[in-house]
């Protein structure tokens, strides 16, 4: 049975939207500023950032048009460079990249919860059955159908686009800042390259769209609308909300603070600001878990209807039409990673490993374009193949940076993937067994 399209735009908005914002934001200008010692530099980085989620946006518009199939990378890297590499990506989305990420948002959103509720501790048996409670809610309503499961996420993204959107405009227009700011510098003590990693963290999350791209009504339009709609629309916040922590505060203020957001409001507003910031952050991260919960699985469910995961969660549900089996499993694991602890280390470790596969997926298109050049193309990326040269190359830079200044997680990053080779083969042996037995 295969998933209904009945995703429109505005669902797909929010959730590109919604995955892509989370804390980031909150915690990376602080660092920057420490970095860079520059506040045009710093607004720079922001703007390479958003630059280069749009010209990955644009490569996924193409491949998700030509393509609009669930799954996202995983089909494009089936396509691009065969069925182990593709394999490959969903492994490591499964067991880190969508599992380690909602484990760290409900966590997150537990800590940030802990301002109005200071009986829940994150890392005591308080906060994680909060965090458990808060990532099984999702999963059930996101069981239950794209609809509802949509509604929530649309109600979720509004809910914050406006909350950091009113916090900006109030900050200018009632805050105490001073442009002065602006002129401001401090020493230098990092590089561009580190400053550029963090803005490419928070930008994270761009490529959401390109999952639900099988249930996306009129896809070949809708894929291309909701990525670039949802990057350019979070571009937009993020430079507003880094023009308004320099409005706050000058660059030496600003420098190594990770809670520069929380900082940054009580300078302008004073010290009750705080409890909005708090709410502010935790539904941010609300929102980013519940788009992570939707999209993940739609990962799964592809690869199982190639036979590469286990058939049984290629099943959709007679009534509510969702992977539901697939979403329930992408729940359980992430709860194990919730109870354990381990998921913040996952996360280091995967950071390496997600750039290089988002790499190639964007190069990809290349590949497609000299192996498949009758595919029909409803939408072109400009500027080819400058667009996703350009993010190929950015990326190769910061994954190679990120080798060299932490080989330790890198490694263990690629070691995660290796070990997916071996269940890769073994599951394909059992495939054709099972083949030549029907």
């Amino acid at each position: 049975m295969s998933l209904a399209r009945q995703i429109g735009v505005p669902t797909a908005v929010a959730v590109v939207i919604g995955n892509m914002i989370g804390s980031g934001i909150f915690g990376t200008s602080g660092f920057m500023a420490r970095d860079l010692g520059n506040p045009g530099m710093l607004l720079a980085l922001w703007v390479v950032g958003g630059a280069l989620a749009l010209a990955g946006a644009l490569s996924y518009s193409e491949m998700g048009a030509a393509m609009p199939e669930a799954g996202g990378e995983y089909v494009y890297l089936r396509e691009a460079y065969g069925p182990l590499i593709g394999y490959l990506s969903g492994w490591t989305s499964f067991f880190i990249g969508f599992s380690g990420a909602i484990a760290s948002a409900v966590i997150l959103f537990v800590s940030y919860l802990r301002h109005f509720f200071p009986v829940l501790d994150p890392s005591a048996a308080s906060g994680k059955a909060a965090a458990l409670i808060t990532l099984w809610l999702f999963t059930a309503i996101h069981c239950a159908g794209v609809r509802p499961g949509g509604l929530v996420q649309r109600l979720l993204t509004a809910g914050k686009v406006v909350a950091i959107g009113g916090l900006v405009l109030a900050g200018f227009f009632l805050g105490k800042g001073s442009t002065t700011n602006f002129q401001s510098s401090g020493p230098s003590e990092g590089s561009a390259a580190v400053s550029l990693i963090f803005v490419m963290f928070a930008y994270s999350g761009w490529n959401a769209a390109g999952y639900l791209a099988g249930e996306m009504r009129d896809p070949q339009r809708s894929v291309p609308r909701s990525l670039l709609a949802g990057t350019l629309a979070v571009t937009v916040l993020y430079l507003g909300v880094n023009v308004m922590y320099m409005y706050a505060l000058p660059i030496p203020e600003m420098s190594g603070v990770i809670a520069i957001g929380e900082k940054a409001s009580v300078a302008l507003f004073g010290a009750g600001a705080t409890h909005v910031v708090s709410a502010i952050l935790a539904l941010s991260v609300l929102a980013s878990a519940s788009a992570m919960v939707l999209a993940g699985p739609r990962v799964y469910w592809a690869m199982a209807m190639d036979g590469v995961f286990p058939r049984s969660l290629a099943a959709v549900h007679p009534v509510y039409g969702t992977p539901l089996r697939a979403i329930v499993l992408q729940s359980a694991w992430t709860s194990v990673l919730i109870v354990s602890g381990t998921f913040e280390q996952l996360l280091v470790y995967a950071g390496f490993i997600l750039t290089v596969f988002l790499a190639l997926a964007v190069g990809g298109l290349i590949v497609l374009r000299i192996r498949q050049p009758n595919l029909p193309r409803p939408f072109r990326v400009p500027m080819y193949p400058w667009l996703p040269a350009a993010y190929v190359a950015f990326s190769a830079w910061i994954a190679i940076f990120t080798l060299r200044g932490r080989p330790k997680e890198s490694l263990y990053g690629l070691l995660t993937v290796a070990l997916g080779i071996p269940f890769y083969f073994l599951r394909s042996r059992n495939e054709e067994r099972g083949t030549r037995n029907e």
